[in-house]
């Protein structure tokens, strides 16, 4: 079955569309003339904001005058990420899709589901000329995956919209009324190099399923830099180590699928049947949840120039000690992560040092605790440290008439009640709720798996679902 005859199809024609156009974070100028475009062919009212937000406004349809302004937003940019037998360059390439049963996925990268079916079902209603509705605010955000600037950026006064409606959840039975903050903690340090005096070992870890660094931070999922620094810790017991070179990992908000390490050591066959009894240790402990992952310890040919033993001590010590993973639960919400971080890149080359972290709360206090530990951690060992790109949470309403409405809607339509819940996410609403104190806003989308890595996919009947139910949404909305 061609794409073009999935239904709904107008949803799936546009999202097809969007994905022919490249929209990496922060390189979003293809995508932002795309959309802006778009609006314009419709003769509707559109603007580019200073950051690059697209703002397309659409009047009322016949008898919703009088109802409250809505604001659909969704973000342009995604998380590119593929396989590395992959060649794929996402700067210049659209996203190759196939249909695998009931699911829509991509061709050895991300699918830009995320928070592609959003932006596509907002161009599916302003295009739309059957569908009743109240005057409409399309915002299209930047750059939400990599620093949420867009929503930062999004000045006062710029909406009029009473009503918010975020299409950026990927479960189809949950109405988000609150998520996550999160800061980029970012650890760096310079050191000498010297010609490495030992043999030479590469430690690969690979076929790990990644994911998302806040929705799948609680499943246990296996991190390439934290088995990285397991099986380099577990060689300092016996063998002088010298870093060549790490490359692990790759975006903050994706957990690390893959990551190498080149070290020299004292007696490479010696260390090489220490660490491969952690390495089936390992391999056991992830058996369950990380049935692709492979760990390859090896001799290699290439040498190059190492950072000290005293320096690679540090750095090993250090990955083993940062905090990855759950750093808290909620106490008020239940089965909510409140505190987490993901130890999502690091890379040693020729001495330089970075590693990238994405520190995740609901609460400002335990974010900037998490953060401190990190920081603690890391100074211990003499490296520098930056928190960067600070953002809020959104703090729930769980009462607010639009929830009502939703949760009403939902209920009738699907025969059970829906999940009313906060997320680990990092939402664009907490910042834009900064801004707009009284608009009222919440979250929902249809079910999408594997965001954040090439494994994600796209679920067909849960976006029949969901635009049926944001077009009876649509239809009662309250008055003003």
């Amino acid at each position: 079955m061609a794409l073009s005859n999935i239904e709904p199809q107008i949803i799936w024609k546009n999202f097809s569309k969007l994905n022919a156009v490249p929209r990496p974070s922060k390189k979003e100028e293809k995508v932002i003339a795309f959309i802006k475009g778009f609006g314009e062919d419709l003769g509707l009212e559109t603007t580019v904001d200073e950051v690059g937000n697209v703002i397309i406004k659409k009047p009322a349809t016949a008898g919703m005058e009088n109802r409250k302004a809505i604001v659909l937003q969704s973000h342009l940019d995604m998380v590119c990420q593929k396989n590395n037998d992959v060649n794929f360059d996402f700067e210049t390439e659209g996203i190759k899709m196939e249909i695998d049963g009931d699911w829509v996925k991509a061709k050895g990268t991300t699918l830009g589901a995320d928070n592609g079916l959003g932006v596509a079902t907002i161009m599916s209603i302003l295009e739309s000329s059957d569908i009743p509705h109240p005057a409409l605010e399309a915002l299209f955000t930047i750059d939400e995956e990599t620093g949420m600037t867009g929503a930062i950026g999004l000045k006062p006064g710029q909406l009029t919209g009473e009503i918010l409606l975020n299409l950026d959840t990927e479960e189809d039975d949950e109405i988000d009324i609150g998520c996550a903050g999160g800061v980029d903690v970012t650890i760096t340090q310079n050191y000498a190099v010297e010609a490495s005096k030992g043999q030479v070992v590469r430690i690969e870890v690979k076929g790990l399923q990644g994911g998302h660094s806040g929705m799948d931070i609680h499943k246990g999922f296996g991190n390439a830099n934290i088995i990285l620094g397991r099986l380099l810790y577990k060689g300092l017991e016996n063998q002088n180590i010298e870093l060549i070179s790490i490359d692990g990992g790759g975006l903050r908000n994706a957990i690390p699928r893959e990551g190498v390490a080149v070290i020299s050591v004292r007696n490479a066959q010696e260390f090489i049947q220490e660490v491969t009894v952690l390495k089936s240790e390992i391999l056991e402990e992830f058996a369950s949840v990380e049935a692709g992952l492979q760990i390859n310890i090896e001799n290699s040919t290439s040498s190059d120039s190492a950072i000290s033993e005293a320096d690679s001590k540090k750095v090993i010590l250090t990955l083993k000690a940062l905090h990855n993973g759950v750093y808290r639960m909620s106490p008020d919400v239940a089965d909510l992560v409140e505190a987490s971080n993901n130890v999502a890149r690091v890379e040693l080359k020729g001495g330089e040092l970075k590693i990238l972290n994405l520190t995740r709360s609901s609460v400002d206090s335990s974010k900037y605790s998490t953060a401190e530990q990190l920081k603690s951690v890391a100074e211990l060992a003499g490296m520098n440290v930056v928190f960067s790109g600070s953002y809020p949470g959104w703090k729930p309403r769980p009462g607010s008439e639009i929830v009502q409405i939703m949760e009403k809607i939902y209920t009738e339509k699907f025969n059970e009640k829906p999940h009313v819940v906060a997320c680990h996410a990092g939402l664009e609403c907490g910042i834009i709720g900064a801004n707009y104190p009284e608009m009222e806003m919440v979250s929902f989308g249809p079910t999408i798996r594997g965001a954040h890595s090439p494994d994600e996919k796209a679920n067909i009947p849960s976006a029949q679902k969901f635009w049926s139910f944001l077009k009876d949404i649509l239809a009662n909305i309250p008055q003003k």
